[in-house]
């Protein structure tokens, strides 16, 4: 009998060492892509096991359960993140299962560049393939609220940046992470900004950012720009800021600014109402935002475009020089 049991675990150890090196060669072989590359995802709250009949399913493995009780065996079954991976070379179970923790996940990516409308950051969102549409036909007001947002208008809130993200993010969650990012920026600048300046709050600088924002593309220019509006505000005298009439006019604008476009009064008509518009016209940069609230030192009040080609200003302290200056390059004088 003792004999007969000594057999028995001869014979188990045998088949429990060959399981085990039937195990350790599995966990290490790399595994025959069904193409290159491949490609899965892992929808939230799949379990390993699910997954290991998909991947089975679609010819990565030859039988689901190895793999499942390589993650089981390794604790590392419930570790596994969502999202899409992708498989440019073959590689080993082991490995598989360590990209599936890490959730070392295909990145894509959406940029907001600066200078541009909500609707348009919108419309920009909604044509990306690769983004969850749930704010189709939302309301401006109702995005804020589910953004936990305490404006009213969305205009300006958001940070022009490129956002890189999973496939089937939604595009609530991309609004978010720009928001939050602005709030940050803006929040920091606020804090670093000049002394005396005319604003109430940060989001009156925002809202002198984005005017900024759409007068020059030059990143010099910007701190000088920011002083005229600056001094005028100081004054008081008005901006008179063509971005904001036509900001002003919507869909009613075609091109260009005629004189009763200027005459005409709204709310963001700045040659009509003293001050600053009610909101920011559009997204601002970081550089038109740190511009808003560290102007040049200049007694600057006027500026008029040289039409040299290069986006560049010609900036002058009192109305006759600026008249001069508008005669030479606008005029043709």
């Amino acid at each position: 009998m003792v004999r007969v049991v000594g057999v028995l675990l001869f014979v188990l150890a045998v088949i429990m060492i060959a399981l085990a090196s039937a195990g350790v060669r599995y966990s290490k072989t790399p595994l025959d892509l069904p193409s290159q590359p491949f490609e899965f995802t892992v929808e939230r709250g799949t379990s390993l096991k699910a997954l290991s009949r998909k991947l089975a399913d679609a010819g990565l493995f030859s039988e689901p359960y190895s793999f499942w009780l390589l993650g089981k065996f390794s604790n590392d079954a419930n570790l596994i993140q969502a999202g899409r991976y992708r498989l440019t070379k073959p590689i080993s179970p082991t490995e598989l299962l360590q990209k599936l923790n890490d959730g070392d996940v295909v990145k894509v990516a959406i940029t907001f560049i600066e200078g541009v409308t909500f609707k348009k950051m919108r419309e920009s969102l909604e044509a990306h393939p690769d983004i969850k549409a749930t704010l189709k036909g939302s309301l401006a007001k109702d995005v804020l609220k589910k953004l936990g947002a305490s404006e009213a208008y969305p205009e300006g809130l958001f940070f022009p940046d490129t956002y890189q993200f999973s496939p089937g993010t939604t595009d609530l969650d991309i609004l978010r992470a720009s928001y939050q990012s602005m709030q940050r920026k803006l929040n920091d600048a606020w804090a670093s900004r000049a002394t005396g300046l005319p604003y109430k709050s940060a989001y009156e600088a925002l809202i002198m950012a984005s005017i900024i924002e759409k007068e020059t593309g030059r990143a010099d220019e910007r701190p000088e720009i920011a002083a005229v509006f600056v001094n005028r505000l100081r004054l008081p005298m008005r901006l008179q800021t063509d971005p904001t009439v036509i900001y002003g006019l919507g869909e009613k604008f075609d091109g260009n600014i005629r004189k009763r476009d200027l005459t005409t009064d709204t709310p963001y008509n700045t040659y009509t109402r003293d001050g600053l518009p009610p909101t920011p016209i559009a997204m601002p940069g970081l550089a038109s935002i740190q511009a808003a609230l560290n102007p040049a030192n200049s007694d600057k009040l006027y500026f008029v475009a040289t039409k040299n080609g290069d986006g560049s200003h010609a900036f002058s302290s009192n109305l006759a020089d600026h008249n001069r200056a508008v005669s030479k390059y606008q005029l043709g004088r």
